[in-house]
């Protein structure tokens, strides 16, 4: 049967076009929100980081009720490091929303989304949005996409669907309509679209139960809160289940409790039905790919791959001299505690102490993946260090090392030339992305729009280059001095400004040739008997180069370390002294040995 009164939507489109600000906009037309209340702006982006950073980072749940019908929608990430988001969300939905921008038509996460789509076999309405935009071209870009999506194999009927289904929207203005010349001024025309074209979930209500953990939410209350989609059957609040794992062990759990969406928050409930969304309290330890089915008479659905980690960074207690200066949280336990909570909360990625115990390796999907977690513990006062992200490697069959990410360092594979810009497409290993956008960014005066996504597993493309220019390195532990710097700008560029608090072994600036030099950023100017000491105020100094948190883990090499703190992020020397770089220099036969 059809559960006539359930839609289940999932909304994907490359990175800032939209899809947030849309649901805002279909919340709000669907009277979500009391009249004169004011609500913020991109409402589903609760977290800090995801509207300080404009982007989605996790994938969100709501539902909004039309004229009797239940629209569940689902908000996905447009970023490839949270890709696996996508990837999953999707087995909720029925049909996509796909939001294209009317200027910048399909982008490179376009296309990633929209694979996902066409393969689980989703019906595709496409949404045009910004039609208000400067240089916008609607009607050309429909076209774009309907030409991406046969690219990507969609079906006949996928096709027939999408070109019957589009909406031209201002999402920013409130406003969708079925031509970009139409005058309407709500969103109505999209919702009407919704219910009469998304197909409604077909389901067996008298059949077994039959639900998949999608997505795992954490309470510290009630622990792991297992979402997921109802194939089959219904499932009742108290009722014995059976919970089966992707490896195909088995147990059994009591529903403790059972909440399906209502708009933006949860309504607790006795029971839900096929074809519904619903989150379920009380299977300990609950992970992606569960099934919960009937323990008389279980059911079988394919087990859901948790995408594997690409890049993994060793995370360790501080030991920078100036350790507790900013932040409260600093010992080695408690940085343990903190990340192994991490673990019970974050499925996505992998987190395990090091064998010798002198850190955590956090292994996730790419740096924006990794540093999130990172920004997010310097809010809540820690202090740590981290090195060098790796590129974790995979053993194939053969014994052969397969490296992820393209077949060999920067192979280009296409170029288009447009009427504003040039689209050039590479295959490239991932230790190759490390540093690739500031470089990029650099040459192209900030022009360029820099994006990357999985591709394959290659073979083994060999060394790649790292950072070429060397680095200044400070030889005391105390403030920089307007003095010493104004010498040293001379030399390179800076990281500090006066009166910024250095230490001995800290990243303080960039050569331009290669090799490390030790400066000193404390010197005074040596006053005689007829000299003031103001006349240093005539030092003009060039304000220093700084780092955000992906850059800085960009930057750094082996030897080198990022040091966080909830006020500050500073690269680091890993052995602080120079005799100690000169020692382990000649342990490893890196130098000729001094005397």
């Amino acid at each position: 049967m059809r559960q006539d009164k359930i839609r289940n939507i999932a909304i994907i489109a490359h990175v800032d076009h939209g899809k947030t600000t849309l649901v805002d906009e279909m919340l709000k037309a669907a009277g979500a929100f009391r009249e004169n209340q004011q609500v913020a702006e991109r409402i589903l982006d609760s977290n800090d980081q995801e509207r300080e950073r404009g982007i989605t980072i996790l994938a969100k749940n709501i539902s909004i009720e039309y004229n009797g019908v239940k629209i569940n929608i689902i908000d996905t990430p447009g970023h490839a490091d949270f890709g696996g988001e996508v990837e999953r969300v999707l087995k909720m939905a029925d049909g996509a929303l796909l939001l294209v921008d009317a200027a910048e038509g399909p982008m490179p996460q376009t296309r990633f989304v929209l694979k996902h789509a066409i393969a689980c076999g989703l019906s595709i309405m496409m949404v045009i949005n910004k039609i208000d935009r400067d240089g916008a071209h609607p009607e050309g870009v429909v076209n774009d996409a309907l030409d991406l999506m046969m690219d990507l194999g969609a079906t006949d009927e996928q096709l027939e669907f999408a070109m019957e289904h589009v909406v031209y929207a201002s999402a920013v203005n409130g406003i969708a309509r079925l031509s970009p010349d139409d005058d309407g001024q709500d969103m109505l025309p999209l919702l009407d679209m919704i219910i009469d074209g998304i197909p409604a979930p077909e389901v067996d209500l008298d059949a077994p139960l039959a639900m998949q953990c999608v997505t795992v939410d954490h309470s510290s209350y009630v622990g792991r809160i297992g979402i997921g989609r109802i194939f089959s059957g219904v499932i009742h609040a108290g009722e014995q289940i059976l919970v089966v794992k992707n490896d195909g062990s088995r147990s059994t759990a009591k529903v403790k409790q059972l909440f399906t969406f209502d708009y933006l928050g949860r309504k607790e409930c006795s029971e839900a039905v096929a074809g519904d969304i619903a989150a379920v309290v009380g299977v300990d330890g609950t992970d992606i790919g569960d099934v919960y089915t009937n323990p008389e008479n279980p059911v079988a659905l394919d087990p859901i791959e948790i995408d594997p980690p690409t890049l993994s960074v060793i995370f360790e207690a501080s030991t920078s001299p100036l350790v507790g200066r900013e932040g409260d949280i600093v010992g080695g336990r408690q940085l343990k505690d903190r990340l192994m909570a991490e673990r019970e909360n974050n499925v996505t990625m992998r987190i395990e102490e090091l064998e010798d115990k002198t850190g955590i390796e956090v292994a996730g999907r790419g740096i924006l993946h990794l540093s999130v977690l990172m920004e997010q513990m310097r809010r809540e006062g820690y202090e740590f260090q981290v090195g060098r992200p790796r590129v974790l490697f995979e053993k194939g069959e053969n014994g052969k090392v397969i490296e992820v990410f393209g077949n060999a360092g920067g192979l280009m594979v296409s170029m288009e030339a447009g009427d504003t810009q040039t689209h050039l497409e590479f295959k490239i290993p991932t230790r190759g992305i490390m540093g690739l956008k500031n470089r990029i960014l650099n040459v192209t005066h900030g022009e360029a729009v820099f994006y990357h996504t999985f591709l394959e597993y290659g073979p083994f493309a060999g060394d790649i280059g790292g950072r070429a220019n060397g680095v200044m390195v400070s030889m005391t532990t105390e403030p920089a001095v307007a003095y010493a710097l104004g010498t040293l700008q001379e030399r390179g560029a800076l990281f500090v400004a006066p009166g910024d608090d250095c230490y001995e072994g800290m990243l303080v600036g960039e050569r331009p040739q290669s090799g490390d030099m030790v400066v000193n950023v404390a010197k005074t100017k040596n006053l005689g008997n007829q000299r003031s000491s103001t006349a240093d105020i005539a030092v003009q100094l060039t304000p220093p180069k700084t780092f955000s948190l992906e850059e800085a883990l960009e930057y750094i090499m082996d030897d080198e370390l990022v040091e966080i703190t909830p006020k500050s992020i500073r690269m680091r020397k890993r052995l602080l002294t120079e005799v100690e770089r000169r020692k382990w220099n000649v342990q490893h036969g890196l130098v000729a040995k001094l005397g």
